[in-house]
């Protein structure tokens, strides 16, 4: 149940009371003025109440008045002086200013670019989003989110929206974008790196540990590689004389790999670092047969419908991959998502340096868009009220804040009451006084 329906039931129980207290006001009133005429000799008692009563009715009036007038003229069609009608149905006449003044004080107090970043430098957000992140429950939440949601969206994308988006986007981007440089500056990034050196460390050992750990298969493999090139008869009659040489060549591969891994001036290391440069340097021209000759094997790919073909297969077997793991219970994607979430909230919560980037961007971020946006903001609230339906903003607003507008008339007519009562016991002092 939303608090507008909360406040329904609170609102007319509020105008019953205080139509009720205005009536009980009235009616003792009414008794009392009776009484004077029945027990003259309690005349000066019966006063007293009577002015406590009078002015009860009159506060609640009062309140009455001055809180209908807000929202509607009381008097309908009724001939008034121009003073009493230009300052009924306070809030209709003067929904233009208030929207106006209400986008004035949003803008002032909430979205000025100074008071964004003096919002912002007294609360560290990264620090509470990374204790939020680091929650189990919170991260379980987002995860959920995402193991519901994702598999919606991945639906809406089938095989031939998927052909269709590659062809007229992913392709058409390819075709029009010259791979030449991205090839040269990915080739330098590389280079700069020493990636190339490490990737070459790897190969090397990865190949020298597995012909270390399985000669046999290693064997097999230079059997198979004599046979392919139609040598293995030679080499099957080299050993039959004493001459091993599936053996030889795999331990003179072994000396090889040895010496390379052993010696980072190696040629063969020299060799890849300089036609890495070289082919770097030919790729920025765009007039190199190198750059020209990768364009062009971009393009006739591109042109293949069996390469097209190809990645949107992929790209569909893929998502259904996707989906099937995220609707599973056991879900690995979901289950390496939330330890991811978890262990970001932790990395950010621990890491001071991390938090003062993030947290200077968010200034940053959040400065601009108060500072090009906060405009368009506040016109949009101010219109959106300035369009409202007098009926329907009235019944908003009373429905919101009506309750304690009529509490308002209860207090009337209780004050007025107690002062009436207190000015009655007053006069009934001053007449009483000898003179």
């Amino acid at each position: 149940m939303t608090e507008t329906s909360h406040a329904v039931p609170q609102l007319a129980r509020s105008r019953a009371l205080a139509q009720m207290a205005l009536i009980i006001a009235a009616s003792c009133w009414i008794i009392l003025l009776i009484l004077v005429k029945f027990l003259p000799d309690y005349a000066w008692l019966l006063h007293i109440l009577m002015l406590a009563a009078e002015a009860g009715v009159v506060g609640g009036l009062a309140d009455w008045y001055a809180i209908t007038v807000l929202f509607r003229n009381p008097f309908g069609k009724m001939p008034l002086p121009r003073l009493l009608r230009e300052h009924t149905e306070i809030i209709p006449r003067n929904k233009a200013r208030i929207a106006e003044s209400m986008g004035r004080f949003v803008q002032e107090n909430f979205l000025s670019p100074d008071i964004v970043r003096q919002s912002l430098q007294r609360t560290d957000v990264t620090l509470m989003a990374g204790n939020w992140l680091a929650q189990s429950a919170n991260a379980q939440q987002i995860t959920d989110l995402f193991q519901q949601t994702a598999p919606r969206i991945l639906d809406f994308f089938g095989q031939d929206t998927i052909s269709e988006f590659m062809q007229k986007n992913i392709v058409q981007w390819a075709k029009n974008t010259d791979m030449h440089h991205l090839s040269s500056e990915l080739i330098r990034a590389v280079l700069e790196n020493d990636f190339h050196e490490d990737v070459l460390q790897r190969g090397l050992d990865t190949a020298h540990v597995w012909v270390k750990n399985n000669p046999e298969k290693a064997r097999a493999l230079a059997s198979r590689m004599f046979n392919e090139l139609g040598v293995g008869t030679l080499a099957w009659g080299a050993g039959l004389i004493g001459i091993d040489v599936q053996r030889r060549i795999i331990n003179a591969f072994m000396q090889k790999v040895e010496q390379i891994l052993e010696n980072p001036e190696h040629p063969l290391r020299v060799g890849l670092e300089q036609q890495s440069q070289q082919l770097m340097l030919a790729l920025r021209d765009p007039e190199s047969p190198a750059a020209q000759q990768l364009n062009s094997t971009k393009n006739a790919l591109l042109d293949s419908p069996a390469v097209v073909n190809f990645l949107t297969g992929a790209i569909v077997i893929l998502r259904d991959a996707i989906k099937g793991d995220l609707q599973s219970e056991q879900s690995a994607i979901a289950h390496n998502l939330k330890t991811a979430i978890i262990r970001l909230g932790k990395n950010i919560t621990t890491s001071q340096d991390v938090r003062q980037v993030l947290n200077r961007e968010i200034e940053k971020l959040a400065v601009t868009f108060s500072t090009d946006y906060a405009d368009k903001v506040i016109r949009y609230i101010s219109q959106r009220i300035h369009e409202w339906d007098s009926r329907e903003m009235i019944a908003k607003i009373e429905s919101e804040v009506g309750g304690d507008l009529h509490m308002i008339r209860v207090n009337g007519v209780v004050v007025g009451a107690f002062i009436g009562l207190i000015l009655g016991i007053i006069r009934a002092l001053v007449e009483n006084i000898p003179m």
